[in-house]
């Protein structure tokens, strides 16, 4: 079975795209997932407060020697660290060496929340070997005054900047909570953005009762969060011209499945592949052509079967299926109104 994808006009082998995690963070893992057969791999992110950290001590440094003068030879600066050892150019020499190690496309991450100067190593993750970007917008504003419109503007104003720096693709990896998400992803496609990746997760800490403190951490996803991601990208099939990403969710074949069925042109996984390794890519991916060999479809024709028709007004769809659904429930549950 053909298993080609397009996403973000990067020809994949498949749909299947190893997201970024802790599997993707050397070169023997980004290694590892692209022989178990996903069709791209994710790097971990590069954050903006490690390159911002990282060009203020530059300045420190450029500042704190600014006097120095040629004649004095035996003049060595006690420099605090060497800039081919920072955490960006670690970041940039491992994606030279991962891109070069494998053959299928390597996408670079940038973790941001603002505007500032780190956006000039796009180019230089670009030049690195990075076939496109992922930028991952992670905005938690904490300013109650901050307003919706404003925290729009800014997910436009970096995608925009990083857009304009760069002749790769650019994906954005949003948030599942502005007021209307579909216009914000409307806003992102006609903005510049190649690929939108649905959904970011939050971290949501929790509390210790007995130390009576917060509890922060990672937890790997479930295959219930696939719902709201999955309802998004059938609403935006056929919608934007930005390529599709689902991410969240994925545990078995049939959830890439459901996936495609929604509309989705890849489908990224990392739970599943920190739970049962990396060669349990090989096992999705078996499972989505047996699925497809079985009801005698194609992907293309696959993709997008149960999205919402783009002949139809989306909100009343939508609305239809809620009442739908309660209907459903009453003989179950009992009345749910």
């Amino acid at each position: 079975m053909d298993l080609t994808t397009n996403y973000m006009g990067l020809e994949l082998r498949n749909p299947l795209v190893a997201s970024a995690g802790p599997l993707s963070q050397t070169v023997s893992g980004v290694r590892e997932l692209a022989d178990a057969g996903v069709g791209a791999v994710v790097m971990y992110s590069l954050f903006e407060e490690q390159m911002r950290r990282e060009a203020e001590r530059m300045a420190e440094l450029e500042e704190a020697h600014e006097d120095s003068f040629p004649e004095a030879l035996s003049y060595f600066p006690d420099v605090p660290f060497s800039a081919s050892d920072t955490a960006v150019s670690q970041y940039l020499k491992l994606v030279e060496a991962a891109a070069d190690a494998i053959d299928v496309p390597l996408i670079g991450s940038l973790n941001a929340a603002s505007m500032g100067s780190w956006v000039a190593n796009a180019s230089r993750l670009a030049n690195a070997g990075a076939a496109a970007i992922e930028l991952n917008i992670y905005l938690v504003p904490g300013d109650t005054q901050v307003t919706g419109p404003e925290v729009e503007r800014r997910h436009i104003e970096i995608l925009q900047a990083v857009r304009e720096s760069v002749s790769i693709p650019v994906a954005v990896k949003m948030s599942p909570y502005f007021s209307s998400v579909g216009n914000m992803c409307v806003a992102l496609d006609q903005a510049g953005a190649d690929g939108l990746v649905m959904f970011n997760r939050f971290l949501q800490p929790d509390i210790d009762i007995d130390r009576l403190e917060v509890a922060s951490g990672v937890t790997l996803s479930s295959q219930n969060d696939a719902r709201l991601p999955r309802t998004w990208i059938a609403v935006l099939k056929g919608r934007v011209e930005a390529s599709l990403a689902a991410s969240s969710g994925v545990e078995t074949a049939a959830d890439v499945v459901k996936y495609i069925l929604a509309g989705a042109d890849v489908v990224m996984t990392t739970s599943s592949l920190v739970r049962h390794g990396a060669q349990h890519a090989g096992k999705l991916l078996e499972g989505l052509d047996a699925w497809l060999r079985r009801k005698e479809l194609d992907l293309d024709k696959a993709r997008g079967m149960l999205a919402v028709p783009k002949d139809v007004e989306p909100a009343g769809y939508e609305r239809a299926g809620y009442v739908s659904a309660l209907e459903k429930a009453k003989s179950t549950y009992g009345s749910l109104r």
